[in-house]
């Protein structure tokens, strides 16, 4: 059952945000949204500005502790067109206040820097990132299909992937199959699904929707790292995670995947508000760590 927190918060992203975002036609209007997004910096950790790879991005740091450190690789998200390392502390410093050292990339943004300009950047900071030891990655919506494209194109060339992947309601399928696209067309808090098709072209330019790397459901996942998935129930891009943990299980992934109710996209956000927001940061932050522990490739 959905708390009453998740409810308000729900209602408020419908009141406040949907209408602002609109068909999403405008992308200087959609950058104002995201970009504009205000929660609290979590606090008693430290954020310092960081160069792995080439590529700029921000450092997560958590207080000093006894316990064995824990990487994490954090993919922002945005639409592939808005948003930062500095917008997502919300969720980074969350992860941070419970132990994990993160590195958030500020990977080149679309239209300016269309498909794979980001993919590029995000295999040159993993690249030294993992350099200094095992990591997992995490991201929410763009970028979980970002950490996904990431992962695939790190075992086609061969290079270390991630010892598990966290995403948070991550764009799997670009080309918009899903049942959840129409079924959820009222539901969903935060888009409608005329403004996410506004945004694919912005992002692709001349590419294929269906090439694997812009819509990982289609790729082959054999040899991915175990997943965590977590989606809201009323979400456009619930039927994304959910055919994705079907198609990663049955190449053999191990999924983790839970679908909540009521709350909306990108809900990680409001940790400060909603405990539903706490819970799933702290399910994803044990499952990281536990298949860091392990040692799972």
């Amino acid at each position: 059952m959905a708390s009453l927190r998740a409810h308000l918060y729900a209602f408020a992203v419908r009141r406040m945000v949907r209408p602002r975002l609109g068909d999403m036609s405008d992308l200087a209007s959609v950058r104002r949204v995201f970009d504009g997004a205000s929660f609290p910096d979590p606090l008693d950790v430290t954020y310092r500005p960081g160069i792995l790879g080439g590529i700029s991005g921000e450092w997560v740091i958590p207080a000093p502790s006894e316990r064995p450190e824990t990487r994490l690789f954090y993919i922002h998200g945005g639409g592939f067109v808005a948003c930062s390392a500095r917008t997502h502390r919300p969720v980074t410093g969350s992860f941070a206040r419970r132990g994990l050292t993160v590195f958030a990339p500020d990977y080149r943004l679309a239209p300016e820097h269309p498909f794979p300009a980001a993919i590029d950047d995000l295999v040159a900071a993993w690249t030294e990132f993992a350099a200094l030891g095992p990591a997992a990655v995490a991201g929410d919506s763009a970028g979980g299909n970002l950490a996904l494209a990431l992962m695939l194109r790190l075992r086609e060339a061969g290079l270390p992937l991630p010892r598990a992947a966290a995403l948070f309601s991550p764009v799997t399928d670009l080309v918009g199959t899903g049942l959840s696209h129409r079924a959820n067309a009222r539901r969903d808090a935060m888009f409608d699904p005329e403004g996410l098709r506004r945004l694919r072209p912005a992002y692709l330019g001349p590419a294929d929707p269906a090439d694997p790397l812009a819509s990982p459901l289609l790729a082959d996942l054999a040899g991915l790292p175990p997943l965590l998935l977590h989606v809201g129930e009323r979400e456009l891009l619930r039927d994304d995670s959910i055919r994705l943990a079907e198609k990663a299980r049955a190449a053999g992934v191990p999924v983790e995947l839970t679908v909540f109710p009521v709350v909306p996209h990108a809900w990680q956000f409001a940790g400060y508000r909603v405990p539903e927001a706490r819970r799933s940061l702290s399910e994803a932050t044990r499952f990281l760590r536990s298949r860091l522990a392990r040692g799972d490739a």
